[in-house]
């Protein structure tokens, strides 16, 4: 079975940045810095965005592996980047990070890792690590 995940963006009147919008209703600005291409700052650029992709969906791996598991534990924080390099420049590795506390955290993460959409659709392009962080 698969599912269509659309997002559309249009322009935000008076400026060069992009509102974009889920087939569900969120919204988020893609944009350039202050200045480059036009820009205005307002929103993200595309890395930063896949980052942020990548993260977000880590974030939510966490709380469906911990329910998944029956497992109490409590996600503190979740960090994600992605490393660029060459001109144009591309993402050559990627890196998440997550503190999550509780007896069961450790195996909460691996199921997590194990079964992430986006870092698992990603993989194929470039290397992603995973970090289980400390207090």
């Amino acid at each position: 079975m698969s599912r269509k995940i659309s997002f559309s963006y249009s322009a935000i009147s008076e400026t060069q940045a992009g509102l974009g919008r889920s087939s569900s209703g969120q919204v988020v600005i893609a944009d350039r810095p202050s200045g480059s291409a036009g820009g205005s700052g307002l929103g993200f650029n595309g890395a930063e965005l896949l980052a942020a992709s990548l993260g977000a969906c880590f974030w939510n791996d966490l709380h469906y592996a911990a329910q998944a598991l029956s497992a109490k534990v409590r996600v503190h924080r979740v960090q994600a980047w992605v490393d660029l390099a060459g001109e144009p420049p591309r993402v050559v590795r990627a890196h998440v990070a997550a503190l999550v506390t509780g007896e069961a955290a450790a195996q909460v993460l691996e199921v997590a890792r194990e079964g992430s959409t986006i870092a698992h659709s990603l993989m194929g392009a470039f290397p992603i690590s995973f970090e289980r962080l400390s207090d």
